[in-house]
């Protein structure tokens, strides 16, 4: 079972553009890179498929040194003529189990220019780390997440909530088909292999061994890449607790009840972040162009997929037939979710987003998120409530110099006039939880149809 993914239109860009360079293929482990790339080989007349964890297959690598020889004997092997490079794919998975596979794709963009060459492997920010000569300016980079909730309903094949969806604004009509599909995603996630299990049976009880296989899969992976036994504990230490502070800023000393110092903790922490397991999200204090993360101030803790913290947690059970999920362990759940949507947007580049804090002794403010469009940056609070406590929004509204705010919430789309405790008048655009996933439509439909 194949899923449709929002990539697949970045990889025929790439195809069919002039001056292509061959593509690196990144994210974490099982987010569907391989069954990404595999479907797309059957828009080529003829693919070479080749996976560098087999010895056979990393020895093309290791006793050739000349690209056109490594080329010519895969097409002699497979039958294809050499007149032929430009409708074929050479797709390199687990590369980085080969420094040399990395160090050569440089030389398939200057020898060979019109084969197309997508590689792909998990960890591969390790690897990356550790090659000198890495072929800066003659590769591409495409980043593939788990599946937001877009790509959930295109999975289940739901044609009449993604019409819904698409439309923008928002039918009041499509409001309820959209809530409950949104619920179903935000408990079980995004994973591919999650995804299809429950499009299977439509029930989480077949879930649990995906999810510790998964989750167990990401542990043992980054431990291999630990620099000693202690970063191999710390790290294991992080796994095993980091989900318990999703409501809340950290810090790095003692994290999680520990001994460990800061930092041990932050390097495990940003070689999480590397492998994109757990990210760490840093504030800004700025409230315009260009938004700066501070890495000298707390952040918080984002996972690879809330399916698999809602799993941590044992927090499907609770969550299952409830209507809002606001207020989901402590109200962590759906900001955790909505800025895994944001993360899913970015298939160019690996930017994650951003909350605002302002820290003065007595007058502190946080906002959930800031979103860059054009000139402007726009607060992002997720949340219930009236929007008379929106305090933190109001502080940075009065700063912004522009009239725009957001409230991503449990209830119904509508954008209405409003002010500040201090008078400064604003719109604030109130969207649905689900979305999320359409929020830089949304802010476009905002930005140009309402001003002061």
């Amino acid at each position: 079972m194949a899923f449709t993914r929002s990539a697949e239109q970045y990889l025929l860009h790439w195809k069919n553009k002039p001056g292509r360079k061959p593509l690196i293929l990144r994210g974490a482990r099982q987010v569907g890179k391989t069954t990404l790339v595999n479907q797309f080989a059957r828009t080529y007349k003829q693919a070479i498929l080749l996976n560098l964890e087999k010895s056979s297959d990393r020895g093309y690598f290791e006793d050739y040194d000349d690209v056109k020889d490594i080329v010519e004997l895969l097409f002699a092997l497979n039958n294809i003529s050499i007149k032929d490079a430009a409708k074929i794919l050479l797709f390199i998975d687990e590369i980085q189990e080969s420094a040399r596979a990395i160090k050569l794709l440089r030389y398939f963009y200057e020898e060979i220019p019109e084969l197309n060459v997508i590689a792909a492997g998990s960890l591969l920010e390790f690897a990356l780390h550790r090659i000198q000569g890495f072929p800066v300016g003659r590769v591409e980079f495409l980043y593939l997440h788990p599946l937001n909730f877009r790509e959930y309903l295109m999975a289940i094949s739901h044609e009449a909530a993604l019409g819904y969806l698409d439309n923008i604004p928002l039918k009041p009509i499509g409001r309820s088909v959209l809530q409950t599909l949104f619920n179903q995603y935000a408990i079980i996630g995004g994973m591919p292999e999650i995804v299809k299990q429950y499009k299977k049976s439509g029930s989480i009880t077949d879930l649990p061994v995906i999810y510790e296989s998964v989750w167990g899969t990401f542990q043992h992976d980054v431990e291999k890449y630990a620099a000693n036994e202690t970063e191999r504990k710390v790290i294991k230490h992080i796994i095993a607790t980091a989900h318990f502070y999703l409501d809340q800023r950290i810090k790095f000393q003692h994290f999680g009840n520990s001994n460990y110092r800061s930092r041990e903790v932050g390097e495990a922490m940003r070689k999480l972040d590397d492998a994109k397991v757990i990210r760490l999200i840093y504030p800004t204090t700025n409230t315009a162009t260009p938004v700066k993360p501070d890495i000298k101030k707390s952040p918080r803790l984002q996972f690879l997929d809330t399916g698999i913290v809602n799993y941590s947690l044992g927090a499907q059970p609770e969550m299952i037939g409830v209507s809002d999920l606001s207020n989901a362990y402590r109200g962590a759940i759906i900001p955790h979710l909505i800025t895994q949507e944001l993360i899913s947007l970015n298939h160019l580049n690996d930017k994650k987003p951003n909350f605002w804090v302002r820290e003065k002794k007595q007058a502190s403010s946080e906002v959930d998120l800031v979103f860059s469009y054009l000139d402007k940056v726009i607060p992002i609070e997720i949340k219930s409530g009236k929007t008379g406590r929106l305090k933190s929004l109001h502080k940075f509204v009065e700063q912004s110099g522009h009239p725009y705010a957001i409230r991503i919430y449990g209830g119904e789309f509508k954008i209405e006039r409003s002010a500040t405790p201090n008078g400064v008048d604003y719109f604030l655009m109130n969207l649905p939880y689900f979305l999320g996933t359409k929020l830089p439509e949304y802010i476009e439909y905002f930005v140009s149809n309402y001003k002061l």
